[in-house]
This record gives structure tokens, C-alpha cells and sequence, in this order.
């Protein structure tokens, strides 16, 4: 029997577990949906372990709630279907204003009234999903169905930070929304199926959708899936009285009071022409969002009128979408090229007729492999639709067999390197064709030491394109080890190159021999590993002697590594060619171990610790790649503007980021003036 002592302790641990998942919940809100973190990753990653500590001592405290059981232990068999209490009906669309003032005709009609208020919200081009909370705690998600019937995905809705697991008040609700796939992520994410030959998404909504079918909660876990709530299907307040009943607006505003996340961009309308001239002015900021949208959803603001205006056998009557232009257009195939990338990759290339697509002129687009090509049978003289979501590379999303003519010439799948001749590979686990001559197949060599003194690698200042094309073509270099072993007399001979710029370049590369570990590991190229898995080899292992004598299992032991990634190191370091160059940046005098943590080699600077969003078009960087340096400052980017922002950073054209910052006095800052930083800090830093 526990004596008054051990009573006291137990209480003081169940207190303890409590206000630890408080102040999880509270810091999730802020970075998830607030996009306002006050605590640093470290600190949240130690409230974090202090709570999944106390919980595995005492596991009679564990709750459903507890952010520790946002991941499953297992995967699931099979989803469950179930009945939704309200059925989720799908909007009608219009594409015209005209259309628009039919429906805003009919509204009038119905409710026999001359003025009509209506909420314009985003229109995400997502997965539609229920969330039910029975006194405040997430109990049950689900996806649309048929309308009717659903999956159950409460795991892996679980998975997602931006969807708390407990509300502000311990209220019983029903809520609708959409799940998405940020088109940074799913960049990032389809560059590294690429690079592991795994089939790429489409867009972002098969991404989203793809990932929730995923019967393994740990598999979601690792995809960034966001959320934004809009819509209140049930609703009892229980002892909580502070509810706008009847205003959609208001309603949205209070899902967000209580925790939920919604969409930034909800306005009113007084009336259907202040809504069309609102769509026209948001369509030019659809492309600055980090989320797809395909139009806009029109909503009578007033929900008592909901229930008076009712639903047609597929839709209600009180919404509609207005669907905005499709970012896809149709254009010819006039030839098709071959890439050869720095690994050996083959990547078939189509030059379009030029077209307008999503405010850019398109010539190009990648066919990704050659069984993508016979897949799609797609030839040369062809018409077809093409599509851009967001910042990613044209595709081709079909053929137009109809418009096909008698002219149209397949293309073969070849069996030699364009550019060397070599005999292709592809073996069981590829679908990349691969030219195996990665000594003397030129394009290799070229993009290998491009990407060597990049920007995520050594960047070394004044080794652009250009010039490691012009130094491999005068064989000045063939590998990566050969920059540091330049005959800068014989360069002093090219046009361009003076005495001066020369010497400039001697520094840069003299410099680089400082670099921290990581740029090193990062610059060798290995396959699937890149800046982030970078910097934990170098941070786990310290040296590259350490990552030469790596077992598999040791591999294995960082988080996030799995067999692909640990059997390309193994097989990087176990190919001599790799080793001798290794040996040679060695002896040239490059910094090959690192005893010092990543994150304390951060010295005091510009970027440290202050937060930055992006707008308008950047001509010196790309977005990617500014992000990575801001990081690699000790800075964050974040993607919208808010008073705890420290610094907007404005390209070309920008949008309405810009306009916030404006307005909530935040500092601005150009991005030549942002380069001029930069290049001080390469030069004081690194």
C-alpha cells in the first residue's frame, strides 16, 4: 500500500506529464499554425524527450491526446469505412463571372432578399477530410468517400502537428477541411524520388492523397502534409457560450481561436460584384502561395440562410467554386533531346513549341525516364498537354493521340551514351538508363565538379558553369580533385581572366580548404545524400576517414537513414576511384574531419536566429538555395508574414507578402542588398 509520501510523488508526476503536454500543444500552435515559434528546435525536441521519459516510467498517465501518440506503433491491415454523420457533399464549379451572378441571382431568389454577404475563401487543390473532437480531444478523421462513406485515417491524420490533438475548449465538433502537400516539400521530395529512381508524383494533390493511403502512420509521419480547416458541420458548445452561431466569417475566425488552423486569405463581400473584382485581384498571388489552389469558394456568409437555401442532389445551394485557369496548356513536340547527369543518368528532354503557362514562357520539359516515354507513347511532332505546379519543371501530363499525325516519329530507347558512346546499363532496381563511364564521360565530369563548388557543396566563388565547362574542355581538370591543383599560369591566357581575377580565384579555392565537413561529404556527390544527410554523417562520424570504415549498421543508427541511403555511402567508399581522389583533397590540404558540432560552428551574424519570408521573383538565387543559406546562417524562412517577422526579403513582382510587411512595418530588404550580406559573410564565415 503507497504511503502519503509516495501519493504526493505520483500526483507531482501526473502534474508534471500534464504541463508538459500543455506546453507541447502550445509551442505545435505556434510553429504549426501560427507560424510564430518562441523556443528553439532544441528546446522543443527537450520538452519533447522529458515527456516521452516520464510516460514510458509511467504508462498509466499516457493519453490519447499526449502529442508522444501522435505516431502508431504498427502499421494498420486495412482502413475501416464508415458512415458520416453529415454527408460531405462536393461543390458545384463555375468558370465565368457570369455564372457567378447566376448564382448569386438564385440566392436572391430563394431567399426572397435584395442583399447578400458572402465569405470568398481559397480553394485548396487538396484531399477533403473530417475531423470529429468529442469533449476537445481528436477521436475520429476521415476522408470524403463517396460523399457518404469514408475511410477512417485517424492515424495518419494523427501524424500531421498542424492538427491538434486537443482544443482550447472541450467542445464536441465536427470539422471539414483539406489536407495538402506544400509544393516546396513536394519538390524536394520528388528531386529525391528522382535520385532514388522511385516513381514521381504528378502534382501535389497525388501527393497528399498517395500518402494518406499509406497503411504505415510512420511512413506519413516522414511526408510534411499541412491542413487547413474551413467548415463546421456539428457543433455543441457544451459550457462554452463564446460562438458566432450564424456567420461563416466568424466561424472561421473562431476554428482558429480554439486551435484549428485556417486559411489567412477568408474575406466578406458585400455583395456578388465585390466578389468577382476580389477573385480577379487574388488570381496574380496564387503562384506566391506555398500551396496549390485551383480557384476560389464563394460561401452565403449568413449559416441560418444554409439551411433555408438547402442542397441539390449533389451540392449545396448557399456555395460554389470558382475555378481559376488550369495551369496546363497544349503545345507541340518538336524534338527530343538527352541529358546526362553527374551520377550517369539519362533524362529524356522535350523541346516544345514555346507556350504560356502560369505567367512563363515554356520550351522544355523533362520526360523524366525512357519507360516514362513509352508509357505515355509519346512522339516527335506530337501535341501535348503540359502542366507547372507551382516551381516545378514543366511536365508532360499526356499525349493528344487525337491530334496525331502520320508525321509523328517514335524515339528509341538508345543503347549508347549520347556523349561518350559507351555502352548503357540499367540493372533490376533501376528504371534510369545509366552510362557507366564516369571517368571519361564529359557531361558527368562537368556537372560532378558543378556541383562539387556549389552553393550546398564548397561554394567556391568564380567556378560557375561557364568556367568548369572551359577548364574540363582545356583539361585542366578532370575530376573534383583537380581545382585544387590548377595551373593558374596556363589561365592567365584565357579571355576573361586577368591577373586579378586570377588571384581572386586562388583565394576562393584556398579558402575552401577550410570548409566544414559537411560541405565536403555534401560535395562528393554520393547518391541520395544531400545537405541535411550531409551534415549528420558529419556530425555523427566527425571525419571522412570514420565514413570510410562505416559499417551498414552503423549507418543505420542515424535517424531518417534507411537501407538505400546506407548501401550508396558503403558503395561510394568502397570504390577506389572515389578513395584516390579522397586521398588527393587530402593531401592538397582540405579540412577532411570536423570536431566541432554543426550547430556550434554558427558564429554570430546577420542571419542567426532571426526569421525571414521570400516574395517576388529572385534573379541572383533560387529559392531553394537562398533557404539553405539563411539556414546555414543560423537564420529560418518562413512563409508568411507576421509581427514576429524579422525581415521580408523582395524580389521582382511582389506580392501581397510584401504589402503586409508594409503594413505591419516589418523590415525590408532588397535582394541586392541581401547579396552584398552574403558575400561579406563568404568572406568573414566560411
Amino acid at each position: 500500500m503507497k504511503n502519503n509520501n509516495q501519493i504526493d510523488l505520483f500526483a507531482n508526476i501526473e502534474e508534471q506529464i500534464k504541463e508538459l503536454k500543455d506546453k507541447i500543444n502550445y509551442h505545435d500552435r505556434k510553429y504549426y499554425i501560427e507560424n510564430n515559434p518562441v523556443i528553439s528546435d532544441s528546446e522543443y525536441d527537450e520538452l519533447y524527450r522529458k515527456l516521452k521519459e516520464l510516460e514510458a516510467k509511467h504508462p498509466e498517465y499516457i493519453t490519447p491526446d499526449s502529442p508522444t501518440q501522435r505516431i502508431g506503433d504498427k502499421p494498420i491491415e486495412s482502413f475501416k469505412q464508415l458512415t458520416h454523420r453529415f454527408p460531405m457533399k462536393s461543390l458545384g464549379n463555375t468558370y465565368n463571372e457570369n455564372e457567378l451572378r447566376d448564382f448569386d441571382n438564385r440566392v436572391k431568389k430563394i431567399l426572397e432578399r435584395t442583399d447578400i454577404d458572402y465569405v470568398i475563401e481559397t480553394k485548396i487543390d487538396g484531399v477533403s477530410v473530417s475531423l470529429i473532437y468529442e469533449d476537445g480531444i481528436l477521436k475520429l478523421g476521415a476522408t470524403r468517400g463517396n460523399g457518404y462513406i469514408g475511410d477512417d485515417i485517424t492515424e495518419n491524420l494523427k501524424t500531421i502537428k498542424s492538427i491538434p490533438l486537443t482544443l482550447k475548449y472541450p467542445i464536441d465538433i465536427e470539422v471539414r477541411g483539406e489536407v495538402y502537400f506544400p509544393i516546396k516539400d513536394f519538390n524536394e521530395m520528388n528531386a529525391k524520388r528522382l535520385e532514388n529512381n522511385e516513381k514521381i508524383f504528378a502534382n501535389p494533390r497525388n501527393a497528399a492523397s498517395g500518402t494518406l493511403k499509406l497503411l504505415d502512420p510512420k511512413e506519413v509521419a516522414k511526408r510534411p502534409l499541412n491542413i487547413f480547416l474551413y467548415y463546421v458541420a456539428y457543433l455543441n458548445s457544451k459550457n462554452e457560450n463564446n460562438i458566432p452561431k450564424n456567420q461563416q466569417y466568424e466561424m472561421i475566425k473562431y476554428l482558429n481561436e480554439i486551435g484549428l488552423r485556417t486559411n489567412p486569405y477568408s474575406v466578406i463581400c458585400k455583395n456578388i460584384e465585390e466578389v468577382i473584382s476580389y477573385i480577379k485581384s487574388f488570381e496574380k498571388n496564387r503562384y506566391n502561395l506555398d500551396y496549390d489552389i485551383d480557384g476560389m469558394v464563394i460561401k452565403v456568409n449568413n449559416i441560418d440562410y444554409h439551411d433555408i437555401l438547402g442542397y441539390t442532389e449533389k451540392e449545396p445551394r448557399w456555395a460554389i467554386a470558382y475555378k481559376y485557369p488550369a495551369k496546363q496548356a497544349t503545345t507541340k513536340v518538336l524534338s527530343i533531346e538527352i541529358s546526362v547527369g553527374r551520377l550517369g543518368a539519362l533524362t529524356p528532354i522535350a523541346n516544345l513549341e514555346p507556350v504560356s503557362l502560369s505567367g512563363t514562357t515554356v520550351s522544355r520539359a523533362s520526360l523524366h525516364n525512357f519507360e516514362e516515354l513509352t508509357r505515355k507513347d509519346l512522339r516527335i511532332g506530337d501535341t501535348v498537354l503540359i502542366e507547372k505546379s507551382g516551381e516545378i519543371i514543366p511536365q508532360v501530363v499526356k499525349v493528344v493521340l487525337e491530334n496525331r499525325t502520320a508525321e509523328s516519329i517514335p524515339f528509341p530507347e538508345p543503347i549508347y551514351c549520347p556523349e561518350c558512346k559507351t555502352e548503357l546499363i540499367k540493372d533490376n532496381k533501376e528504371v534510369i538508363l545509366r552510362c557507366p563511364n564516369t571517368l571519361n564521360c564529359q557531361p558527368q565530369i562537368i556537372k560532378r565538379i558543378e556541383h562539387f563548388v556549389s552553393k550546398y557543396a564548397m561554394d567556391i566563388e568564380g567556378l560557375g558553369e561557364s568556367n568548369v565547362k572551359r577548364f574540363v574542355d582545356e583539361k585542366l581538370i578532370k575530376d573534383i580533385a583537380d581545382i585544387y591543383y590548377l595551373d593558374y599560369n596556363r589561365i592567365t591566357d584565357f579571355e576573361g581572366f586577368g591577373e586579378k581575377s586570377v588571384e581572386k580565384l586562388k583565394v576562393a579555392i584556398e579558402k575552401s580548404k577550410n570548409n566544414p565537413l559537411w560541405r565536403v561529404i555534401s560535395g562528393l556527390g554520393i547518391k541520395h545524400i544531400g545537405v541535411k544527410a550531409s551534415k549528420q554523417l558529419a556530425e555523427n562520424f566527425k571525419s571522412i576517414n570514420n565514413l570510410i570504415k562505416l559499417s551498414k549498421e552503423n549507418i543505420l543508427e542515424i535517424e531518417d537513414f534507411g537501407d538505400v541511403m546506407a548501401e550508396s555511402i558503403i558503395e561510394f567508399f568502397s570504390d577506389s576511384k572515389n578513395t584516390i581522389i579522397i586521398d588527393r583533397l587530402s593531401k592538397a590540404g582540405l579540412s577532411l574531419q570536423d570536431e566541432h558540432n554543426i550547430e556550434k560552428e554558427i558564429k554570430d551574424n546577420f542571419f542567426k536566429d532571426k526569421s525571414f519570408v521570400l516574395t517576388g521573383e529572385l534573379e541572383n538565387y533560387k529559392r531553394k538555395e537562398l533557404e539553405e543559406i539563411i539556414s546555414t546562417y543560423g537564420g529560418k524562412t518562413v512563409s508568411s508574414v507576421s509581427k514576429k517577422t524579422d525581415y521580408v526579403i523582395v524580389g521582382g513582382n511582389p506580392g501581397s507578402k510584401y504589402e503586409k510587411a508594409q503594413k505591419l512595418g516589418i523590415n525590408i530588404l532588397s535582394e541586392i542588398a541581401l547579396k552584398a550580406i552574403i558575400d561579406e559573410l563568404n568572406n568573414v564565415i566560411l
